[in-house]
């Protein structure tokens, strides 16, 4: 895959993610209408500083920040953990995948009990 196609695709899930908040009221109450004029950057900064840092969408668009900056810095699709590729499937499934298949199953097993914690 380039990273022209990459890219777009990334630049597609954001617009999709700004649609998303901007059809949720709670996340409007907090932003206000002006969300869509924020850098990716400004907008998580700001959902941060909110109870909305525990929606999934704030996850999301984390992943998507880490994903771009992974892109520009010429290390997308490298493991977060081990640095080896992640495999061309999960990236096709989630392009903002940060870590392999071993690796996600791995942190999966080691952080399932803090999830079960917080619930």
């Amino acid at each position: 895959m380039s990273t022209t196609h990459i890219r777009h695709e990334l630049s597609e899930l954001e617009a999709n993610l700004r649609k998303e908040i901007g059809a949720l009221p709670q996340f409007l109450e907090v932003l206000g209408t002006h969300y869509a004029n924020l850098s990716l950057g400004e907008l998580i900064d700001q959902l941060a500083q909110s109870p909305l840092a525990e929606h999934s969408l704030f996850s999301q668009l984390n992943k998507l920040d880490a994903a771009i900056c992974q892109l520009d810095l010429g290390l997308y699709g490298l493991c977060s953990d081990c640095e080896a590729e992640i495999e061309t499937e999960r990236l096709s499934q989630d392009p903002t995948e940060q870590r392999c298949a071993s690796c996600a199953e791995h942190y999966q097993h080691e952080h399932r009990h803090e999830l079960r914690l917080t619930h």
